[in-house]
C-alpha cells in the first residue's frame, strides 16, 4: 500500500498537500475519510486500561482519527514533534493557560490579543485560581523583561498581535524567558505557519486559532498547540481529555481539507494586504494604517527578520471621521463583508469603537475607533476600488 512518507524535510506546499493524509486501508480512498464515531473497539480484557488515556483510540473525547490525521499535519507544517488539536483557538488558549499556571504564579502577556486571551489572564484565572498577571508592551523588551518575577511561569505574547499588529521579537523573549525558568507560547494566528514559526525561533509553544488561516473557508472551528511532546501531553491530558477540549471529526476533517490550499492563499492574501496597506496610506481621509511591512511600523525590521513567506493578510487603519463616520464608511462597502473573525475567502472588516474596554492598553492613534480589516481573496483591485468608493462622500 502507498504511504505518504512526508517529513519536515520536504518543502511547505508538499507538506501541506501530503501530510497527515494516507491511503485509506479499507477502500483504497486516496484521502482519509471522516469517522464520526465517539467510540472505539477495546481489546480482548480492557479492565486494566486508563480511561483517561489519550493514547490509541478509545472515545473521541480522548481523541479521535480525523483529530489525529490533522495533527500530524499540523505538526509537519511548524517543524515541531508534536501537536494537540482542540474545538477552538479559545479551547487551546485556555489549555495552554490552565496547564502551566497554578495558583500564585504569575504570567507576563502582550497587552494586545485576542478579547478571550484578555478576558482570560486579566479577569478569569487572577479571580478563580489566583494567578498573578502584568500585561505589557511585548513590543519592547525592555518593558518584557522588567515584568518578570520569581514566580513567573509563563509569557504569553501576539505576534502580530490582535488588533492593533504589534510586532514582537519572539527570538529575544525566548531568551528573556528560557533565562528566568519561564517558558514562552505564542500566538500565531495572524501570520500562520506559512509565514512565521514561532517554535523555530525559540518559543515553547505554539498555538493557532484554526478557524482562521489553517481553515480558511469561514465554516469549522479549531485550534491547536504545537511543540515538545512532554508539553503538548500535559495540555492534551488536561484541556481535552479532563476538561473535554476536544474537536468534533467534522470540523478536524474541514480543517483538514482547508490547511492543503493555505500556501496559496497565503501568498495571496500577504500580496493583497500589503497593497491595500500602501494605498491607504496615501489617502486623505484616512489617520493611521497598521501594518507590519510598511516603513513606519516600528518593528519592521524585526517583522522582516521573523516572518518569511509574508507579512499577513490583517491590517487596521482609523479614519479622520466621528463615530457615526466610521459606521458610514463600512455601510458603504460593497465587496468587503462587516463581520468578526479573520482568515477567510472573503474580506471581513470590523469597526472597534471609542468604548472598548481595553483602550488604556492601545497606543494613542487607536482611541478614535479604528478597523481591523481582513483582506480576503478577491481581485486586490476590486478590494481597492470598494475602499475608494466607500470613502467618497
Amino acid at each position: 500500500m502507498l504511504k505518504k512518507n512526508v517529513d519536515g524535510s520536504f518543502g511547505f506546499m508538499t507538506r501541506s498537500v501530503h501530510g497527515g493524509n494516507e491511503v485509506d486501508a479499507e477502500t483504497g480512498a486516496i484521502r482519509r475519510p471522516i469517522t464520526m464515531a465517539n467510540s472505539y473497539e477495546l481489546p480482548y480484557d480492557p479492565s486494566d486500561m486508563n480511561w483517561s488515556s489519550a493514547d490509541g483510540q478509545i472515545y473521541t473525547r480522548n481523541g479521535g482519527a480525523n483529530q489525529r490525521y490533522l495533527q500530524e499535519k499540523l505538526a509537519l507544517l511548524h517543524n515541531v514533534p508534536d501537536c494537540v488539536v482542540l474545538a477552538s483557538g479559545v479551547a487551546a488558549l485556555s489549555g495552554v493557560f490552565f496547564a502551566f499556571l497554578k495558583s500564585d504564579s504569575h504570567i507576563v502577556m502582550s497587552d494586545s490579543t485576542y478579547i478571550a486571551a484578555y478576558r482570560l489572564i486579566n479577569e478569569l484565572f487572577p479571580d478563580k485560581f489566583n494567578v498573578e498577571k502584568t500585561l505589557v508592551d511585548s513590543s519592547d523588551i525592555k518593558t518584557v523583561k522588567a515584568a518578570i518575577r520569581p514566580n513567573t511561569r509563563l509569557i504569553h505574547i501576539e505576534t502580530p498581535s490582535n488588533p492593533t499588529i504589534k510586532i514582537s521579537d519572539i527570538r529575544a523573549i525566548a531568551d528573556i524567558a528560557h533565562a528566568h525558568g519561564a517558558l514562552l507560547s505564542v500566538d500565531n494566528t495572524f501570520a500562520s505557519p506559512y509565514n512565521q514559526r514561532p517554535c523555530e525561533l525559540g518559543a515553547d509553544l505554539t498555538v493557532e486559532s484554526l478557524t482562521k488561516y489553517i481553515n480558511g473557508h469561514g465554516d469549522a472551528m479549531g485550534g491547536a498547540v504545537l511543540g515538545a511532546k512532554e508539553l503538548i501531553d500535559q495540555i492534551r491530558s488536561q484541556a481535552m481529555v479532563n476538561l473535554g477540549g476536544a474537536i468534533s471529526p467534522f470540523n478536524a476533517w474541514l480543517i483538514m481539507r482547508g490547511a492543503v490550499t493555505l500556501p496559496l492563499r497565503m501568498r495571496q492574501h500577504n500580496e493583497s494586504a500589503q497593497k491595500i496597506a500602501f494605498f491607504l496610506q496615501t489617502l486623505p481621509q484616512v489617520r493611521f494604517v497598521a501594518y507590519p511591512s510598511l516603513s513606519a511600523h516600528k518593528n519592521q525590521k524585526i517583522a522582516a527578520t521573523q516572518m518569511h513567506g509574508g507579512f499577513g493578510g490583517v491590517l487596521s487603519f482609523g479614519l479622520n471621521a466621528d463615530h457615526d463616520g466610521h459606521n458610514r464608511f463600512v455601510s458603504k462597502l460593497r465587496v468587503i463583508t462587516s463581520a468578526v473573525s479573520l482568515g477567510h475567502d472573503e474580506s471581513l472588516i470590523v469597526f472597534l469603537g471609542e468604548n472598548d474596554e481595553r483602550q488604556y492598553l492601545y497606543e494613542k492613534e487607536f482611541h478614535g475607533g479604528f478597523f481591523r480589516l481582513s483582506v480576503g481573496l478577491e481581485d486586490t483591485q476590486d478590494l481597492i476600488d470598494d475602499i475608494r468608493q466607500a470613502m467618497q462622500d
